[in-house]
């Protein structure tokens, strides 16, 4: 037998599709109303776009509105517009072709014309469209287009059987009348349907009213309408107002916002009491084309939950909450929004995962975030300064993880100092010329090495502040990018400013011997140094390698979960010969049993201003400290 070549489409029979729909078209079930809606307003700006080209001259677009409305004896949930509204032919394409978007002709015949990237389709008839009947069993379409065209009755089951007949509508526009069925009962809550609305449609361009089952006419009222007022209390009904913002701040110049206006959008959006810390406002024209408004948070302690959270919209109307694939890994801790017209409405992860049009979504904030420290390090110094510490740590981070970054933002980055203030790192290097050329002295701790912070002040060195992890991964950055400054800690080496002049003599070995002796470091080095500050008699100096090789073996054993490993630096004991304590110690050469105990306090006293004690040497110090007491006590 033989057989003939053929071609052909592929047809899908309504009976096999909507038992797809019904139950896996979205995998949440609140979708519907969300689609539904968008497609309301679609044809509100659809209507606006054919009025501003001229094509339409006779309809007012100025009281153009979506309602939502709620019948719980009937069982139904409606929505209507006074948009472009269906001819039976549009009906016809739009609604009895499932998935056929009726959006795709109309950006075909006027998107291009004139646009200017603002009254975008929102959504389209097709399979959102047919989202209703997740929750419907019977949904009934009442239409008459703007043009001079019959009305047309539509009605569907949820088996997929339709009639489509000439209808009584008098108004221009559509209202769709959903039958809710025994999955969707839920949906006929008044409280359920508004928190969806507030959710998917809060700013949306088109106001949109809640009817909640309120018999009313929308005017003041003296407690008779369900609003939740009570009986007798004069009040605006509820459903007279909209839900919706339908300029939301994003949609604004940044020159038009207030510091006032963008609290209070934080506050709502993300409820959220405390102000944002920094407001990052976005305007990306042609070719990204997206908009959007960014906020750091402030938190009331480091350890506080740092996962920020990104409000995804398309065209004002909310597509998804907490989007990370748009927004650079190291900004994870951003909140904010952004309105994306260039991606689809029904955005999957897998599709924002792989887009480029997203990596280029992620790049631009980066720059912008950049850019807006940059403003505020030369504009706006001392509110920068003000929460500089809150946002000190994801800023380190954005440089180590994007050279872009580091490359735009890097003349922004602050240097605390210790006891106030902050410089840059060039601000810092310029005021340290002459005394510490290209090095920058830091401490890690600012109780602990006071001792070593005082000496450098005496001398007119500033010492900037690092007391995070990240920051010794940071400052190891910047010695790699700048190559010729160095930073050092304040107990790493004793400064060349510190020393008074004169040769320093070489520590005897009977004087080295006692103090690995009552230390109980026999690698312990000994150094007489003749310092300019006389009141300190001795301090203890361990090197930068040495010890950010420590400390990072230390870290890696605590992340691991397993035992911190024993400490593998080099000690230096500095004996301050200025000091006539450590002086006598060091011109002595036999040693009793009181010198020996005075070894032991310096060397403990030197640990102490340079790093916190452990339970034993804490309590040998203890001990040694009211031993020496009672021998002065007896003399």
């Amino acid at each position: 037998m033989s057989t003939e070549n053929k071609k052909g489409g592929i047809s899908v029979e309504a009976e096999h599709i909507f038992p797809i729909i019904k139950k896996w078209l979205y995998s949440d079930k609140e979708i519907f109303l969300r689609e539904i809606v968008s497609n309301a307003v679609d044809a509100e700006t659809k209507l606006k776009r054919l009025v501003s080209l001229g094509e339409i001259r006779d309809i007012s677009v100025a009281d153009l509105s979506v309602t939502v409305a709620l019948d719980k004896e009937l069982g139904t949930v409606t929505v209507t517009d006074n948009g472009i509204g269906m001819t039976a032919e549009e009906v016809e394409k739009y609604i009895c072709s499932i998935a056929l978007s009726g959006a795709l002709d109309f950006i075909k015949e006027y998107e291009g014309e004139g646009s200017d990237g603002k009254n975008g389709i929102i959504g389209h008839f097709g399979l959102g469209f047919y989202s209703a009947f997740m929750v419907a069993d019977k949904v009934e379409v009442f239409t008459k287009s703007y043009k001079d065209a019959p009305a047309v009755y539509w009605v569907c089951d949820s088996n997929g059987s339709y009639e489509m007949s000439e209808g009584e509508r008098e108004e221009r526009g559509t209202e769709i009348v959903m039958h809710i069925g025994d999955e969707g009962k839920e949906y006929l809550d008044e409280n359920v349907l508004r928190g969806i609305l507030v959710k998917y449609c809060s700013f949306l361009p088109v106001p949109v009213f809640f009817e909640g089952g309120c018999e009313c006419d929308h005017h003041h009222h003296d407690g008779d309408c369900d609003c939740g007022h009570d009986h007798g209390e004069e009040h605006e009904c509820e459903c007279k107002k909209p839900i919706n913002d339908t300029s939301p701040l994003w949609q604004k110049a940044a020159n038009d916002c207030t510091e006032e206006e963008y609290t209070e959008f934080y506050r709502k959006v993300f409820s959220d009491w405390r102000e944002p810390l920094l407001t990052v406002h976005i305007n990306a024209d042609y070719p990204l084309n997206f908009k959007g408004i960014l906020f750091f948070p402030r938190r009331e302690n480091e350890f506080e939950n740092t996962e920020g959270q990104i409000k995804l919209y398309y065209n004002q109307m909310f597509v998804a909450d907490n989007i990370r694939e748009v927004i650079p890994e190291h900004l994870l801790m951003l909140r904010g929004v952004l309105d994306c017209p260039e991606l689809p409405l029904n955005v999957s992860r897998s599709y924002l995962q792989n887009n480029a049009y997203v990596k280029k979504i992620a790049a631009h904030i980066t720059k912008k975030v950049a850019d807006k420290l940059v403003y505020m390090k030369e504009n706006r110094r001392e509110k920068y300064e003000s929460i500089w510490q809150d946002i000190k740590a994801f800023a380190e981070y954005s440089c180590m993880c994007d050279p872009k970054f580091m490359d735009r933002a890097g003349d922004a980055m602050l240097l605390p100092l210790c006891g106030g203030g902050f410089k840059t790192l060039d601000e810092y290097l310029e005021s340290a010329k002459e005394k510490h050329e290209n090095t920058v002295y830091y401490a890690g701790d600012e109780q602990i090495q006071a001792q070593y912070i005082s000496m450098y002040r005496k001398q007119g060195i500033e010492v900037a502040l690092l007391d995070r992890f990240v920051d010794t991964q940071y400052i190891q950055l910047l010695e790699q990018k700048k190559g010729d400054i160095k930073f050092v800690r304040v107990d790493a080496d004793v400064a060349g400013a510190l020393k008074a002049e004169g040769e320093n003599k070489q520590a005897s070995e009977a004087l080295t011997k006692l103090f690995c002796e009552e230390s109980g470091n026999e690698k312990l080095k000994l150094r007489l140094e003749n310092l300019m500050d006389g009141s300190v008699p001795a301090v203890l100096t361990v090197s930068e390698e040495s010890r950010r090789m420590d400390d990072m073996m230390r870290m890696y054993a605590t992340i691991n979960g397993g035992e911190a490993r024993p400490s593998f630096t080099e000690e230096i004991l500095c004996l301050n010969v200025s000091n006539g304590l450590a002086k006598a110690l060091a011109d002595k050469e036999e040693y009793t049993d009181t010198d020996r105990l005075v070894a032991r306090q310096l060397y403990a006293l030197a640990a102490l201003s340079q790093r916190r004690p452990d339970a034993k040497a804490l309590e040998s110090f203890l001990a040694d400290s009211y031993e020496l007491l009672n021998r002065i006590t007896e003399k």
